[in-house]
């Protein structure tokens, strides 16, 4: 029995990820990931690496990728709601350049699947929100690109009320617009 489906967004190779959440009174059980399910999807990724960040509302994390050994990342919400993003930096793609967004929260199973060759980001909409994504590849640290989280020649819709209030790291600050960025072939 399959407890996924998968839908096609409007970007190659970018899936909506939907698991059966089975609740109660005691609350909620989901599958987030089951290897002979996600083959019968046609989604043949192996994970390598779990990731979890907690953070508080009107955190931009984003957007990241690693150029010469590129991630694909399953992305979900164990806590509270985030706006999550993908960019595809796949030069050679139909799609290069765009974008896609959706919210995510913990309750609703819904998944994010990005293959290798985009950028990704979220932005955290609920008072605090504990964010995971499983890998297809290790973290490299000499590895690591980004892309400007706020480069109009994207036009990411954030759902940001005042950009100013936004907490961006630093290094997300620095990341270059998509003119200057690294792309995949």
């Amino acid at each position: 029995m399959n407890n996924f489906t998968a839908e096609r967004v409007p970007i190659d190779g970018l899936l909506l990820i939907k698991t059966k959440v089975f609740g109660d009174g005691r609350g909620f059980f989901m599958e987030v990931f089951n290897r002979r399910s996600f083959d019968e999807l046609g989604i043949g990724a192996e994970f390598v690496q779990c990731n979890r960040s907690s953070s508080r509302k009107g955190t931009l994390r984003g957007l990241h990728f690693q150029k010469c050994r590129p991630q694909g990342k399953l992305a979900l919400v164990t806590r509270g709601e985030v706006f999550d993003a993908a960019v595809d930096l796949r030069k050679s793609s139909a799609t290069f350049g765009k974008w896609f967004g959706v919210t995510l929260c913990e309750s609703d199973g819904t998944m994010l699947y990005i293959p290798p060759g985009f950028a990704h980001g979220f932005c955290v909409i609920s008072e605090i929100a504990d964010f995971s994504y499983l890998c297809t590849d290790f973290y490299e640290p000499e590895d690591e690109g980004g892309l400007l989280w706020s480069d109009s020649e994207i036009g990411i819709k954030w759902p940001i009320e005042n950009r100013d209030d936004v907490i961006v790291s630093d290094k997300d600050k620095a990341n270059p617009a998509l003119s200057g960025c690294f792309v995949y072939p």
